[in-house]
């Protein structure tokens, strides 16, 4: 690629979010991550340094903002310290922005956490957000400085295209999802079906109704991620008794509070497949999961940044191999 257009040298830091992300990324782009030391105090107070010089450098860390809030608070200071020893750009790569479910006042006197942490985020320095799959589109507006959203589904389909699954039936597992999930029915050459569920309180609902046929045929149930799973494993139950054939799932970021891993793992689910924006420890781990790589995409996001090119071809350029 040629260098006429770069910001001066690469320096790829990460938080202890999700380190095995990071290692991947930074072997794809030639760069190690292990160039910051973060550590606690006693009273579990943060500790970040940089340990490589940042000056003149287009810094690019990678954290995930996924619970506890420590790692939002990591983000912070490596982007403060980055800042503070003059690096030319700060670009927060973010696989996984928590608090965007927060993302509108819905109730009297609640906060706007998603708005809060964008604002967080800028005042800490940086110049440049990446990330995938919001919960919600709007969030961009909630960053006054540039933001790259890049989408997983290129990742998704190129996987469930190479099992060839025939007479497919994307689902989206209530209204707020039926736009993706449009979006991989036509990536997939696939029909469409929603379901209809009523949530009686946070983190639990219902499935009134399926709309759309579903009987005899192989379902690919989608979402940008997945929580607690009581609304997966209820529409996976929905779609058998209106007679799928298989059911399969797929969210981009896996989140798995509890009990997500026993209700995935006791539902009649084919294949549960996700992405590691958010890094899955072993014990949340079961035997039909299935983990796909951002790695590349992000890597790709950070060259093309990197170079001033075009980001939008992302979205589309990834093999089907």
């Amino acid at each position: 690629m040629d260098d006429t257009y770069r910001r001066g040298p690469l320096l790829l830091l990460a938080g202890r979010a999700n380190r095995p992300l990071a290692a991947e990324i930074g072997e794809i782009i030639g760069e190690s991550p292990d160039a910051a030391t973060i550590k606690q105090f006693a009273d579990g107070e943060i500790f970040a340094r940089i340990d490589r010089n940042a000056r003149g450098r287009d810094v690019y860390i990678v954290q995930t903002t996924s619970a506890p809030a420590d790692n939002i608070m990591e983000l912070l200071l490596l982007m403060d310290a980055a800042r503070r020893a003059s690096a030319a750009r700060v670009t927060a790569v973010i696989p996984y922005f928590g608090y965007g479910r927060q993302d509108r006042k819905d109730q009297p006197r609640v906060a706007i956490g998603a708005k809060l942490v964008a604002n967080l985020i800028v005042a800490a320095g940086a110049d440049r957000v990446i990330s995938i799959d919001f919960h919600q589109h709007q969030i961009q507006g909630f960053f006054d400085i540039p933001v790259d959203h890049l989408y997983a589904a290129p990742v998704i389909t190129r996987y469930f295209r190479n099992l060839g699954l025939e007479n497919l039936v994307v689902v989206a597992p209530d209204v707020g999802s039926a736009k993706m999930a449009r979006g991989y029915g036509k990536r997939l050459g696939a029909s469409f079906a929603i379901i209809d569920k009523r949530r009686t309180e946070a983190n639990t609902s219902e499935v009134l109704n399926v709309v759309g046929d579903v009987e005899g045929r192989n379902c690919l149930l989608v979402d940008d991620m997945v929580d607690t799973a009581g609304t997966l494993a209820n529409a996976v139950v929905a779609l058998k008794e209106r007679g799928a054939k298989t059911v399969y799932a797929a969210a981009t970021h896996a989140v798995f509070s509890e009990p997500a891993v026993e209700r995935l793992s006791a539902s009649p689910l084919e294949e549960m497949v996700v992405t590691n924006t958010i890094a899955i420890p072993k014990e949340k781990q079961f035997s039909n999961l299935r983990i796909l790589s951002v790695a590349d995409l992000l890597a790709k996001a950070i060259d093309h940044v990197h170079s001033n090119e075009s980001v939008s071809e992302l979205f589309e350029m990834l093999p089907d191999d």
